[in-house]
């Protein structure tokens, strides 16, 4: 077998296909760009839904890519299995309505045995087939030439994850020899397909040939393809001779990185310490990438798994000795690996360093409090007698603070505890179950429409410079039928020969308007535009009078509604680039909408955004309007683009000709959207908001133009108001007339707490003098009226100065709400804990609370429980 590295098989690979005559497809971003449905891009089919479905149709229906993925299901595995992974790549081969079966059988064997390409001993390969898909045994038999022993019927070989395309599949195995498998040959998992160490998987070759219906029908596909995946790391494994997958230069370089780092401990000395070697090799690189496809670490969705990742690295590095700041040494290693294929890596690498190092530290101080928690359930054992720290409280540890099932056990022990393993692992099983049944959603393909992916009629978008002209109707489909004509009150889909209409793309909404005949008379209403399979715009038409093919119709495109949105456009551009000048390169965009009322724009950036930054943006772009800056397009070649410093859309694929607009020397991206000839022509551009809207995503949204100014007298009406409030003569006395106003209340509250006070010290000397004792313990309980917490506290205080009892407990409702609070004298923390007698009395006033053991506080939501809460704390400390 030839000596590969792994840059030399994905080379292969894509060199191979596209000697077939397949289109190569960069790897696109690990965050899916328009499928809200993934959470992450999942395997290399995953980018290429659309095609697939139908939706949109290829300019090469033979594609060919290595696509970086990302699965989260089974993270636990991570490192303790051979071959699981966060993140992998997927080799993969596509066929859209072209060949099928009888050529991409023999080509992937071709690809695997051939001494031009991997050089696989024939021998060593095994292949699986669905039993009722005898077109492909026979490809495998007659065609290949493989004997009956190396064709398996296994009866799972059929691909299907819900409705869309979906058939049988062929799985391609390599034999690793009797030194993988177990010494009891009567082992009934082994063989090709079977649970085993020795035949590896390699290669799936699904044939989609049925549409699985909604109703559950399944139904041959008006166009049959081919999807293949084969894993790199596995290919890799079995090339380079490697026992598991992280035996190769995907990883070892990583893991003697983490040698050097831990010092004393080293790889392959011990099997509990190889474990976290490979947990932390994996997960480093998932974390690259994720980081450097602008996903962030946060509390939900995609940024909890990164925060996951990075959390278990530091688990597992401290159980190899390393007890700092370590994961941001990793990030050059993993960018010098992928380099060659994967130069984003490296071009990122500062922000990615600059996200994991924010995340260790914030991590540092997480640890104490799942420590805290830890060291609470031992307590908690110890009150109740028991030995067994239970399972679901070992799941929290691990899925919210990051703690290895081995690392509490290691803490439970040492206090002669064990944990509860069968609890941990429903806990473990449940969370597997939700993701599952998640992922059958996420995975999901739409089913393949017939009419829309057959017609092949030219259309030309003209709407740049014209917005009304005559054209002819070339198709028209009702209710997903091709029909000739159209009668008032049906709503239909048209392509024209030619349109001014804009299909909504790019974050522009859809162009609306009318179609009139020949005699003016309004025949349609166009409601919608969007793009056809084959890139015609295809209009949503409301009809009127009746539509007829090959009718000349006017096409008129609303102006008011259409100037509205190019100044919307062209000012998004603008901000894009204020962004970056403020807030950094590491800005971009993730997302936005062009309507004509509003514009918002979506972006990467993992803090707040402060006020004098919004201010500094805002400033900037108007700066730029005020400027007059030409805006200016060309078409031009994407290489040519790029050579322009031309901004592109984060994990956005663009074809070899591109559209690349300018405004002035300022702005420069590449963008199909309608704009402005002049930024002058915006007038004025107001941010109106900002927020955070998800994990490291934030939102600006802003208007223009008549919006901008309906805007500033909607503020000014405002003001007003304000200033009539406060009796203000005019608006610019209202800030004064508050402050004063503010100085005024401050002086009413300061007077108000002295009061209190003294009331207070007045009450008081009642109070303490109350005192009660039982079981050698004295205590004091109150009921006040209408005191906050604040007001307890400073009640605990003066008892703990007059030191009239050892515990002191008061309650007070307030606005239907209950402050319990129990204090302890310090000398007495040893017998009685505060935050236990507050746990004993709070449920009585509906709440619950907690705190230290000599002062301990509650809310509760039950005032009428007060009497009962204060007559417990006698009985509790009797017992």
């Amino acid at each position: 077998m030839k000596q590969l590295t792994s840059n030399d098989i994905r080379n292969l690979f894509l060199d191979f296909w596209a000697s077939k005559g397949h289109k190569v497809e960069p790897s696109a971003s690990l965050v899916p760009v328009d499928d809200p449905t993934l959470l992450w891009i999942n395997s290399g089919v995953a980018t290429l839904k659309k095609y697939f479905d139908g939706s949109v149709k290829p300019d090469n229906p033979r594609i060919t890519n290595v696509q970086k993925s990302i699965r989260t299901n089974d993270i636990e595995n991570v490192g303790v299995t051979a071959r699981h992974h966060t993140l992998f790549e997927m080799l993969g081969n596509f066929s859209i309505g072209d060949y099928f079966k009888e050529e991409a059988i023999p080509w992937a064997w071709e690809f695997l045995t051939d001494e031009k390409w991997l050089g696989f001993d024939p021998d060593l390969l095994y292949v699986t087939y669905y039993p009722e898909d005898t077109d492909t045994k026979r490809i495998w038999s007659e065609k290949v030439g493989l004997t009956d022993e190396h064709i398996v019927a296994v009866a799972d070989n059929f691909w299907d994850i819900g409705a869309g395309p979906c058939g049988p599949d062929t799985e391609i195995f390599y034999d690793r020899g009797p030194k993988f498998q177990d010494l009891d040959d009567s082992d009934p998992e082994m063989y090709p397909g079977g649970e085993n160490e020795r035949y590896l998987e390699i290669w799936n070759l699904v044939f989609s040939e049925f549409n699985h219906m909604p109703d559950g029908s399944y139904q041959p596909l008006p166009h049959k393809n081919v999807d293949t995946g084969m894993g790199l790391e596995r290919v890799v494994s079995i090339v380079q001779n490697a026992p598991t997958n992280f035996e190769t230069d995907l990883f070892m370089p990583i893991i003697h990185k983490i040698e050097e780092l831990a010092g004393k401990v080293k790889y392959g000395q011990d099997k509990q310490a190889d474990v976290s070697f490979k947990v932390i090799a994996d997960h480093v690189r998932a974390v690259s990438f994720a980081i450097g496809d602008r996903a962030l670490p946060s509390n939900e969705g995609r940024g909890y798994i990164l925060r996951r990742l990075i959390r278990r690295s530091v688990m597992h590095g401290q159980k190899l000795g390393i007890n700092r700041l370590f994961l941001f040494e990793l990030v050059p290693v993993v960018a010098d690996i992928m380099a060659v294929y994967y130069p984003e890596v490296k071009a990122n690498q500062e922000f990615i360093i600059k996200v994991i190092t924010n995340e260790e530290q914030r991590f540092q101080e997480t640890i104490h409090d799942g420590l805290d928690i830890l060291y609470s359930v031992f307590d908690t054992i110890e009150q109740n007698n028991t030995q067994v720290v239970p399972g679901k409280d070992a799941f929290k540890l691990y899925d919210t603070y990051g703690f290895p099932l081995e690392l509490t056990e290691e803490y439970a022990e040492e206090k002669g505890f064990t944990v509860d393993k069968d609890g941990f692992n429903e806990e473990m099983q449940s969370q597997r179950n939700r993701a599952r049944a998640a992922r059958q959603v996420e995975d999901s393909f739409s089913v393949q429409t017939r009419v829309l992916g057959e017609i092949d009629v030219d259309s030309r978008f003209v709407g740049y410079d014209q917005l009304v002209i005559n054209s002819e109707l070339s198709v028209l489909i009702v209710e997903d039928e091709l029909q000739n004509t159209a009668n008032a009150g049906e709503t239909v889909q048209v392509i024209f020969k030619e349109t001014p209409f804009y299909a909504e793309m790019g974050g522009q909404v859809t162009d609306k308007g009318l179609l009139q005949d020949k005699t003016g008379k309004v025949v349609g209403e166009v409601t919608e535009v969007k793009r056809a399979p084959n890139g015609q715009h295809l209009h949503t038409v409301a009809v009127k009078n009746q539509l007829h093919v090959g009718y000349v119709y006017t096409l008129q495109v609303d102006e008011k509604r259409r100037r509205s949105i190019t100044k919307n456009h062209t000012a998004t551009h603008l901000l894009h680039q204020a962004l970056k000048d403020t807030l950094g390169s590491h800005a971009a965009q993730a997302g936005s909408l062009v309507a004509p009322n509003y514009l918002r724009f979506d972006f990467t950036h993992f803090g707040q955004v402060t006020a004098e930054e919004l201010l500094e943006m805002e400033t900037i772009v108007n700066q730029k309007i005020w400027d007059a800056l030409p805006v200016t397009t060309l078409e031009t070649i994407i290489d040519k683009a790029k050579e322009m410093g031309a901004m592109a859309l984060f994990g956005e694929k663009y074809g070899k000709e591109v559209r690349v607009v300018k405004v002035g020397d300022y702005s420069i991206e590449l963008c199909g959207g309608n704009h402005v000839a002049n930024s002058q022509d915006i007038g004025v551009f107001k941010i109106r908001s900002e927020s955070g809207i998800g994990a490291g995503v934030r939102r600006i949204e802003a208007v223009t133009s008549q919006a901008a100014y309906d805007y500033f007298r909607q503020k000014e009406a405002e003001l007003t108001a304000a200033a009539q409030a406060v009796k203000a003569q005019q608006t610019k006395e209202v800030v004064t007339k508050i402050e004063g106003l503010k100085q005024h209340l401050k002086e009413i509250e300061a007077e108000k707490d002295s009061l209190r006070s003294k009331l207070m010290a007045v009450e008081s000397q009642d109070i303490f003098s109350k005192v009660e004792e039982v079981n050698g313990f004295s205590y004091i309980t109150y009921h006040a009226k209408n005191q906050g917490m604040n007001d307890l506290r400073e009640m605990a205080d003066q008892w703990r100065q007059k030191a009239s009892s050892d515990v002191f407990v008061v309650a007070s409702d307030l606005d239907g709400k209950v402050s319990l609070l129990a204090a302890v004298a310090k000398d007495k923390t040893k017998s009685i804990k505060a935050g236990d007698l507050i746990k004993e009395i709070a449920p009585l006033v509906g709440g619950g609370g907690g705190g230290r053991p000599d002062m301990a506080q509650a809310g509760g939501k039950d005032p009428s429980g007060i009497p009962e809460a204060l007559k417990r704390v006698g009985e509790w400390l009797a017992q």
